[in-house]
């Protein structure tokens, strides 16, 4: 398993093509606080209700001055169906070799039904202005956990 991230990590930086076949890089994004979240696969129950949820919250995040980057393992063609089916407005960025989710310590071992497997943890990282990490959550609710971010950010 990876290594995990803690605040005052750097955090890795990566290039990665989103669903509208764009390459985004983190380093791009340097003087901007950025919400990165890793889930396991698009048009999933759990993975859409928190990219929903995202969606929903994202003009109030972007006011905050938050970026939001939802990374998965699928290809940017399926992340393009995704947005399009559930009209979503945040940058989905497919990491198929899950170079980035390693990175982040977001795969590896977990618990899935109370057996341990190799996958997808779901997370979710706060980066700040100068690219350290700021908050790091692992194996998240994908249900109210948008909800709780912005708890644990003071902006609700």
């Amino acid at each position: 398993m990876s290594d995990r991230l803690t605040p005052g990590d750097a955090a890795p930086d990566f290039t990665l093509t989103s669903d509208a076949g764009d390459q985004v890089s983190l380093a791009d994004l340097r003087g901007k606080k950025v919400i990165v979240y890793f889930y396991p696969a698009a048009m999933t129950p759990g993975c859409t209700k928190q990219a929903c949820d995202f969606s929903e919250s994202l003009d109030s995040l972007r006011g905050a001055g938050y970026e939001v980057l939802g990374v998965s393992k699928d290809k940017p063609a399926k992340l393009a169906k995704f947005r399009e089916r559930d009209a979503l407005t945040l940058t989905l960025l497919s990491d198929e070799d899950l170079a980035v989710h390693r990175a982040y310590g977001a795969f590896g071992t977990k618990k899935l039904y109370g057996k341990e497997v190799e996958g997808v943890i779901r997370s979710t990282f706060v980066v700040d202005e100068a690219g350290k990490v700021e908050l790091a959550q692992y194996n998240v609710k994908a249900t109210g956990h948008v909800a709780k971010l912005r708890r644990d950010l003071g902006l609700d």
